[in-house]
C-alpha cells in the first residue's frame, strides 16, 4: 500500500491522546473481527474517503491549535510503511504523534517506535477468551509481543481493557490487571461496553455492564496496583 486510506477524521478532541488536543485520523483495515467493535465500516481493507494529502494540508493549518494527531481504526498498522511514512511526515509538522492499536502488528509497532510519542493498547480478554472474541488465534501472543516491545522503548503507553460481560468477568479483569501490574505498566483504562450492534441472540443487560464499575472492593483493588487507572462509564 503506498498511500494510507483514511476512512474518518475527528477534528478535535481531548480524550484520545491524554493531556493533549488532537485529531484523529481512523484508517481502513482491520485484522480482528472483535464481537463489540464500534467502526465496522472500517474493517474491510479498500480506498479511504478522505484524500490523504488534503488531510496534511489541513494538518498543516491546525498548527499552533492542535496538540497531537492519533492514528486509529480499523488497526492502522495494517497499513505498513504507508501508516509509518505518514506519520513521520505529520510529526514533522511538530505534532506529537498518538496510535490506537489492537498489538496484531509487533513488528510493525518496533518499526513505528521512533515517530510515535504514545499509544493506547487494547488487551481484550484473557488467553482462553481471546480467539472467540477477536477471530484470531494469534492475536494475544502478538498483542503481549507488542506490550513487550512498547514497554522496552520507555515511551509512554495506556493499556485499554474494554469490559464486554460475554468475554470478561471480574475475576479476568483482575487477572489482566495483575498481568499488567507485574509486566510494569503504570496506566491503565476500564471501558464500559456499549452495545452498538448487539442482536437480540447476543444481547448484555444494563446491569451485568455497569457490574464492573459498582464493585468498590474491585476498583480499589485494581487502583492499587496503577499509577492511573481510568474507569471509562
Amino acid at each position: 500500500m503506498s498511500e494510507i486510506q483514511i476512512g474518518g477524521l475527528v477534528s478535535f478532541t481531548t480524550i484520545d491522546y491524554p493531556g493533549k488536543l488532537a485529531a484523529v485520523l481512523f484508517l481502513v483495515g482491520c485484522p480482528l473481527r472483535c464481537a463489540y467493535c464500534s467502526n465496522p465500516h472500517l474493517l474491510n481493507v479498500g480506498a479511504g474517503e478522505y484524500d490523504p494529502e488534503r488531510v496534511f494540508q489541513w494538518l498543516q493549518s491546525r498548527r499552533g491549535k492542535l496538540e497531537a494527531v492519533v492514528f486509529s481504526g480499523g488497526e492502522a498498522l495494517m497499513q505498513g510503511d504507508a501508516v509509518i511514512d505518514y506519520m513521520r511526515r505529520v510529526r514533522d509538522l511538530g505534532f506529537a504523534i498518538g496510535l490506537h492499536t489492537n498489538g496484531f502488528y509487533p513488528n510493525l509497532l518496533a518499526r513505528a517506535a521512533d515517530v510515535v510519542d504514545w499509544i493506547g493498547l487494547d488487551y481484550k480478554a484473557t488467553r482462553d477468551k481471546y480467539q472467540s472474541l477477536t477471530g484470531q488465534a494469534i492475536a494475544y501472543d502478538n498483542m503481549q509481543k507488542s506490550l513487550d516491545i512498547w514497554l522496552a522503548t520507555g515511551h509512554d503507553l495506556e493499556v485499554r481493557i474494554t469490559c464486554d460481560p460475554r468475554f470478561i468477568e471480574k475475576s479476568d479483569l483482575k487477572k489482566i490487571a495483575d498481568d499488567l501490574h507485574n509486566r510494569g505498566v503504570k496506566k491503565i483504562a476500564i471501558q464500559k461496553y456499549i452495545p452498538h450492534f448487539e442482536d437480540a441472540a447476543h444481547a448484555t443487560t444494563p446491569d451485568a455492564r455497569d457490574a464492573f464499575f459498582t464493585d468498590d472492593a474491585l476498583r480499589t483493588q485494581i487502583n492499587s496496583l496503577f499509577d492511573s487507572v481510568i474507569w471509562r462509564d
